[in-house]
């Protein structure tokens, strides 16, 4: 039997992913008896759940009223995103440095299952893989502060990495700049492992830019398939 913390990370997780869907929009209310009556489960891990999203700044809670979908501004999210970039690049230097065969095992074993999967998974499952990838390289760097930091930016930006991850779908380019991150990697090669990674984050900010001006211009954003970045 679950426990009321594993039920409300549960609860978080599906929540989460409707976020990510945008089958709860920025702004969107997220009533807390109407969502526990939804997913049969009492009010107590259904608010545990809103406050995790909370703190990983997806929710927004209001006094006296329904916590909302978050809905930060561009300059919020792209003063964000290049914090993100510079911890990354910061983690694959010091994984270069630091990281075991064993941590290395993991990253080739995430980026082969990334490759197995892209073409006939869910993309969201593919999206969650790529992060496990990433995060990956953060805990080789072995710096427990590195990665705390990285940990509440990556919950911070979930969303917005993952509208960047559906502006372009290419199997090719993902799987050859994860193979290019992990060759580097495993060369413990600093200068090749900072350039692969700062490459593969590089279409980031235009990707989050060009999102936003289509939702100002049309109201919608463009048609594109996901991806993983």
């Amino acid at each position: 039997m679950a426990t009321e913390d594993t039920l409300a990370n549960s609860i978080a997780y599906e929540l989460r992913r409707e976020i990510l869907r945008g089958t709860l929009p920025p702004g969107a209310p997220i009533k807390e008896r109407d969502n526990a009556e939804k997913q049969g489960v009492s009010r107590t891990p259904m608010r545990e759940a809103i406050r995790i999203l909370a703190k990983e700044g997806l929710v927004q809670l209001r006094p006296l009223r329904s916590p909302v979908v978050a809905d930060p501004s561009l300059k919020e999210i792209i003063d964000q995103v290049r914090v993100l970039h510079a911890l990354e690049t910061l983690s694959a230097e010091l994984a270069c440095l630091e990281a075991t065969e064993a941590d290395l095992a993991q990253i080739t074993a995430l980026k082969e299952e990334l490759e197995a999967i892209y073409d006939t998974a869910d993309t969201l499952d593919v999206f969650e893989i790529d992060m496990r990838f990433h995060a990956a390289i953060v805990a080789a760097s072995h710096n427990a502060a590195l990665a705390e930091t990285h940990g509440a930016y990556m919950a911070r930006l979930w969303r917005a990495r993952y509208l960047s991850a559906r502006r372009k779908k290419s199997r090719e380019r993902v799987i050859r700049q994860h193979n290019a991150i992990l060759t580097a990697l495993c060369a413990r090669d600093v200068g090749a492992v900072k350039a692969e990674v700062a490459a593969h984050l590089a279409d980031m900010v235009l990707n989050i830019e060009n999102h936003f001006r289509e939702i100002s211009e049309t109201g919608e954003p463009g048609d594109s398939d996901a991806a993983a970045v």
